[in-house]
């Protein structure tokens, strides 16, 4: 049986992305027959149509569509094991792929990065922004290799969970405000403010420090990436709630000011990683750079 032809699956992906055969052809370099005959041959391999035919954009069928879904996974699977193999090549320990949500501090990300490169040059590192439950089930399907989660997360089998960090949220306002010197939900639910979309741990514990005070306001607007909400709050359009040291480098920044919530509100973070097998050297190595920023 002849095994699928991953440049055909490319092909497919490539069409489904741009919509037309002749923009993948022009993206990959490919001449438009090549194109064709890529589809015509994954079409034969399947005994099924892949693409509607007698349209002017490219349509993709059901089956189509479900090859290019499973299609990616396996294009991502393939670079993996190049640079798998490239990095043994060159002498490298291993390729360890960490899953990192959009709450985790931009500030502290390069510094764990530094922090594996002196320690351990010869591991490389593929970060990946995941959601903390798309992150478990990656680990779970052995796609990732650690995550950095929400806290709590429900056991997943074959995937441990270590505490990693427990770090205070402050609210990020306007300077033109004038803010108390504490922020109460009270005081928040009567002014414009911005929210990690829903879903989102950082969203569901928003809304639950809004909720134990009695008050259920609904956001000016709900984003997914920590700057951009700063942005916001320095553009004097809303204020936002976010952790602490994602806002320390608006310390010094005058169209803003950072405030304590009252009551106080902790975002707890934890360190998942796959547990069987057993953890290799460069998976360990990883874990004890992490372990060293808990704090």
């Amino acid at each position: 049986m002849r095994n699928l032809n991953l440049d055909q699956v490319q092909t497919l992906i490539a069409i489904a992305d741009l919509g037309t055969f002749a923009a993948a052809a022009q993206a990959l370099h490919l001449a438009p027959p090549t194109i064709s005959l890529h589809v015509k041959e994954l079409e034969s391999r399947m005994q099924t149509h892949l693409v509607a035919r007698g349209r002017r954009q490219a349509e993709l069928t059901p089956a189509g569509r479900a090859l290019v879904q499973e299609g990616r996974k396996l294009l991502a699977a393939s670079d993996d094991l190049i640079d798998v193999v490239r990095l043994r090549a060159a002498g490298g320990d291993g390729l360890v792929k960490v899953g990192v949500s959009a709450g985790v501090g931009m500030q502290r990300l390069p510094l764990m990065l530094d922090a594996l490169r002196r320690r351990n040059p010869r591991v490389e590192l593929k970060l990946e922004a995941v959601g903390s439950a798309e992150a478990m089930q990656r680990l779970q399907a052995a796609t990732l290799d650690v995550g950095i989660v929400a806290s709590p997360q429900p056991a997943v089998a074959r995937v441990a969970l270590m505490p990693w960090r427990n770090d205070p949220m402050v609210a990020l306002v306007p300077a033109s405000w004038e803010a108390p010197e504490t922020v109460t939900p009270e005081w928040l639910s009567t002014r414009r403010w911005a929210s990690f979309a829903p879903g989102t741990q950082m969203h569901g514990l928003i809304a639950a420090w809004f909720g134990q005070a009695g008050f259920n306001p609904r956001p000016f607007l709900t984003l997914s990436y920590p700057g951009a909400l700063k942005a916001l709050a320095t553009a004097n359009q809303s204020a936002a709630i976010l952790p602490l040291d994602e806002v320390d480098d608006q310390q010094r920044t005058p169209e803003v000011l950072i405030r304590p919530l009252s009551p106080p509100l902790m975002r707890p973070m934890a360190v998942a990683y796959r547990s069987s097998p057993t953890p290799n050297e460069a998976m360990t190595a990883v874990l004890e750079v992490l372990a060293e920023f808990s704090t």
